[in-house]
């Protein structure tokens, strides 16, 4: 009897807990969708000329304002805790959308990145201060641009242009405050794997696995 308990909690237990926690991370791995199909970027200048676009890419998306620089020490955290881990991805992009004349000030934050990552990932995009306040209305999020059009949040949008986050009413998170280190480590990193996550079962699925993710 003694024998046959040992051999249940050895081997039996071990495979019931399993199975458990597999049923709980299923019923996460859908993040919920805070705004549907926002709108594409204007046609906007980025610092190196290209054309950025929001569709078929994964995009973390933030508003810099005019003070780029007194707020560099976010886009240090943003760049350590997330974009080093996951740069790389080719379906993967950081954003930033900053006021037209502050192109000098983001170059110079670009500069201070690059001794320690590579800043290809990074892109900052630049509109017209009345462009970028209805870009960001028509997000239809609780939280609001300061006065110098930026916010210390950035925001997740999958590749189908669906602004993702946290539904629930104890835990609403329309976006992720990049001045604290501790939320883009625990909130923003865990909802970032499941929107991954997401996007590998799908091309598993289909049998069309690449590269990308």
């Amino acid at each position: 009897m003694k024998k046959n308990i040992v051999l249940f909690v050895l081997f039996v237990l071990p495979i019931v807990a399993y199975l458990f926690f597999a049923s709980g991370v299923n019923s996460f791995t859908k993040l919920p969708t805070i705004t549907p199909k926002i709108a594409d970027f204007g046609n906007w200048k980025s610092l190196d000329g290209k054309k950025v676009s929001l569709d078929k890419k994964i995009t973390v998306l933030g508003f810099s304002g005019s003070d780029i620089l007194e707020h560099r020490g976010n886009y240090f955290n943003l760049n350590e805790k997330i974009y080093k881990r996951y740069n790389g991805f080719e379906d993967l992009q950081f954003v930033v959308i900053c006021p037209l004349g502050t192109e000098a000030e983001a170059q110079k934050l670009v500069d201070a990145l690059k001794p320690f990552t590579d800043v290809s990932g990074w892109n900052f995009v630049f509109a017209s201060p009345n462009e970028i306040q209805a870009f960001y209305d028509q997000l239809h999020l609780k939280g609001k641009l300061d006065q110098k059009l930026g916010t210390s949040n950035v925001f997740i949008v999958d590749k189908e242009r669906n602004l993702r986050g946290r539904k629930d009413k104890d835990d609403y998170k329309e976006g992720y405050d990049t001045f604290h280190p501790s939320e883009l480590s625990n909130e923003m990193l865990d909802d970032f794997k499941i929107i991954l996550y997401e996007y590998r079962a799908a091309l598993k699925k289909n049998h069309n696995a690449t590269k990308e993710l």
